[in-house]
């Protein structure tokens, strides 16, 4: 459960970094860069209590990790020409 809510945190810090990169170069904007750093700050605040509190977690059920591999076999193959030379 909690490497669900880790990743449900991340898009949100994506946007955040990426709205804080053009808050600061195209158009300096301290209230923009203010808002969007505070806003980053708290994603990534509770991605991290996200992670430990779903590490303290025992896993219960097989299924739950048999689960993470459809994704990661899918990101394998994503990344494998890049790693291949």
């Amino acid at each position: 459960m909690g490497v669900v809510a880790a990743s449900a945190l991340v898009y949100p810090l994506l946007v955040c970094a990426v709205q804080l990169v053009f808050a600061q170069l195209l158009t300096v904007d301290v209230a923009a860069i203010v808002l969007w750093l505070g806003l980053g700050i708290t994603c990534s605040v509770g991605l991290v209590a996200a992670v430990r509190w779903g590490a303290e977690r025992r896993v219960r059920s097989a299924w739950l990790l048999a689960g993470l591999a459809p994704p990661a076999v899918f990101e394998l193959w994503l990344v494998w020409p890049l790693l291949t030379p």
